[in-house]
């Protein structure tokens, strides 16, 4: 097998964690993009668009998390949901999740959680199916991705979301509430990956640029917490994903949660030898 026809079937089996049974060919609708005219909020806000920029430094500083996230899409009036949870160091860029598939709509058995670990500019799966043995991992370089994994792995890797922010063009500060009993400043606004992609870590920088040249539009609404320490404690980015299986985009929203800061974040890759190579089946 040459290094392309391999990397094409890794490209493969990254698309289709998300595609495969709810999201390729289904009839979903557009998603809504327009950033309005808002402008950075009162005083109790300070500048949203400079507090935002400055979020995914704030992690950095803080280190590293636990985290929970969620990607909805709607088909036809149903919502399906992908959850995931696991942990995250902002240093090393590195993170574990646990992620759910919905079950199968024609009820087949109860779906066991994929293994992700993130990694600058990759992404490994473990108990992927479709044909990859269960004791291999299945390896996607995201920067040959169209959504820069935004969307494929069916969760929106952490830190990069927090660098979406970096893109942001308008914003404004809607107000204090709370998220999980933390206090936060609630933001609403709209990045341009583009924007985010240059200004974001080297880790991150190739995998926004193809986000901004595949998705359906580079803008992307936000709706951000942030707590009194300039941490992402919340944010739902919502995303137009054009899924090569139609004409009109998805509506896509993800979700990451952030909290118990400082926790405990090993994440170990799989060694070469662990990294199935062989032929991911269509699904």
């Amino acid at each position: 097998m040459t290094g392309r026809q391999r990397e094409r079937r890794h490209r493969r089996a990254g698309a289709a964690v998300v595609a495969a049974g709810f999201l390729a060919g289904a009839g979903l609708g557009t998603a809504g993009c327009s950033g309005g005219d808002a402008v950075a909020g009162d005083s109790r806000g300070g500048d949203a668009v400079v507090a935002l920029r400055q979020a995914a430094g704030r992690l950095v500083d803080a280190g590293s998390s636990k985290t929970r996230t969620s990607m909805e899409m709607a088909a036809g009036g149903t919502r399906v949901t992908i959850r995931g949870a696991g942990v995250y160091d902002y240093r090393k860029r590195m993170g574990q999740l646990k992620v759910l598939l919905p079950q199968d709509p024609a009820g087949a058995a109860k779906r066991r959680p994929i293994t992700e670990l993130l990694a600058p500019g990759a992404l490994f799966m473990k108990n992927r199916g479709a044909g990859v043995p269960a004791d291999k991992w299945v390896r996607v370089d995201t920067r040959t991705l169209s959504d820069g994994n935004l969307v494929t792995g069916g969760a929106t890797d952490p830190f990069t979301a927090a660098e979406v922010l970096l893109g942001t063009r308008t914003a404004a500060y809607v107000g204090r509430t709370e998220v999980a009993g933390t206090g936060v400043r609630h933001y609403r606004g709209t990045a341009d990956l583009g924007e985010a992609a240059r200004r974001a870590s080297d880790g991150n920088k190739d995998s926004l640029k193809a986000a901004a040249d595949g998705f359906a539009t580079a803008d992307v609404p936000f709706d951000a917490y942030l707590d009194d320490e300039g941490r992402i404690r919340k944010v739902r980015h919502r995303f137009s994903f054009l899924n090569g299986q139609q004409k009109s985009p998805v509506a896509v929203a993800s979700t990451t949660l952030l909290y118990d800061f400082g926790a405990p974040a090993r994440v170990r890759l799989p060694d070469t030898d662990d990294i199935y190579a062989g032929k991911i089946a269509e699904e």
